[in-house]
């Protein structure tokens, strides 16, 4: 199984650098969304994957020597997942004012959108 999941995280991650190359605003974001997911897989795949034995055992149950998953990847998603989640909703946010003030998503003509008819801010102070 985590065989499996090394290789989802891998092509995660794969899909995520693709998307981060692309000229569009929205295809960057969507790329920054998937990198969260693959950091998230890869963090809870470090800690084990037992469905047998859950990750907090009672004082009363006797479990030697099998290997239980360990809980605090699992505490450390769930923050994550609460952090890119806002993260993602901020770079939306964000990706539609430019888009309104700008007119485009490709940042391409993103970086050429200054007034031509403004003169040039001071070099130097």
């Amino acid at each position: 199984m985590e065989a499996l999941m090394t290789l989802l995280v891998g092509v995660f991650f794969a899909v995520a650098i693709y998307l981060f190359l692309s000229k569009h605003i929205i295809r960057i974001l969507l790329g920054a969304a998937i990198l969260s997911n693959a950091v998230n897989l890869l963090i809870f795949t470090s800690g084990r994957l037992t469905r047998e034995i859950p990750p907090i055992l009672s004082g009363d149950s006797t479990v030697t020597g099998m290997v239980t998953a360990n809980p605090l990847p699992q505490a450390l998603i769930l923050t994550a997942i609460v952090i890119s989640f806002s993260f993602f909703a901020f770079l939306l946010v964000l990706a539609y004012r430019a888009y309104q003030e700008l007119e485009t998503d490709d940042t391409e003509e993103m970086r050429f959108a200054e007034p031509e008819d403004q003169e040039m801010p001071p070099l130097g102070y």
